[in-house]
């Protein structure tokens, strides 16, 4: 189990942080996950907040956004960086913006597998399992204003 100053999460400068935060996605989502890596890019990526967690070198372990339409998404984490606390920051970050952006309701695309992370920080599942990217997802939605 990591320590609690063995990694900081804060906001990215896309300027800055395009580059290492690409190599994450592409690590977790295009060669772990096999996620086409056509889907994988968006042009929205330099309008969305994002939050980078970094080891106490300065690498960055973990990503997370938060779009203009107020979803949470491209939530990875580096497998040897798991469990150790590095999601939920990242997502209490990008809730913690979504908060200060005065945004009401939060959306995201869950895979099945990590339903129950999100649940308990909030999220509560809705619809039916959809693929995504030939993963399985639920949509899920937290409700800021209560």
């Amino acid at each position: 189990m990591a320590e609690a100053d063995s990694f900081s999460v804060s906001v990215a400068d896309w300027q800055r942080d395009e580059t290492d935060i690409a190599q994450i996605r592409r690590r977790v989502f295009i060669e772990e996950q096999a996620v086409p890596e056509a889907m994988e890019w968006e042009a929205r990526d330099a309008e969305c907040d994002w939050f980078v967690a970094r080891d106490a070198g300065g690498a960055i372990v973990g990503i997370a956004r938060l779009t203009p339409d107020a979803h949470i998404g491209r939530m990875a984490v580096l497998p040897d960086w798991r469990r150790r606390g590095v999601g939920s920051a990242l997502l209490q970050a990008a809730l913690a913006r979504a908060r200060q952006k005065g945004l009401a309701r939060i959306g995201l695309h869950a895979q099945v597998h990590a339903l129950g992370f999100y649940a308990r920080l909030g999220f509560a599942a809705q619809g039916p399992e959809f693929d995504e990217a030939g993963i399985p997802h639920r949509e899920m939605f937290l409700d800021l204003t209560e």
